[in-house]
């Protein structure tokens, strides 16, 4: 079975859990797709635990346990799940929209 990732997002309202980041979602087939947007105002320290995702505009760096990765606009981003993940990122740009999709 092919799942479709469409969501219209244009009908939704932001919602902002913490300060620079706000984001909209909708579930579909088990998943939960989700339209996030950053800003340089989010705290250094955030966490997107077990997510596949997608660049949509702007650069962010993520820092990850032996890595620092800069991400420009149409790259891939996973952040790995599990016990021992620890992460920090940081929006390069004035603002970073990314795609995630995760399970529900």
């Amino acid at each position: 079975m092919t799942v479709q990732y469409k969501a219209d997002f244009d009908k939704l309202e932001w919602e902002t859990p913490i300060k620079g980041m706000r984001h909209k979602y909708i579930d579909q087939n088990n998943l939960r797709m989700r339209l996030v947007e950053y800003s340089k105002e989010m705290p250094r320290h955030w966490c997107e635990k077990g997510h596949y995702g997608y660049l949509l505009e702007g650069q962010m760096e993520i820092e990850y346990e032996n890595a620092k990765i800069i991400y420009n606009q149409g790259d891939g981003i996973f952040i790995p799940e599990g016990p021992d993940h620890k992460h920090r990122g940081r929006v390069l740009s004035d603002k970073a929209l990314v795609f995630f999709i995760e399970k529900v």
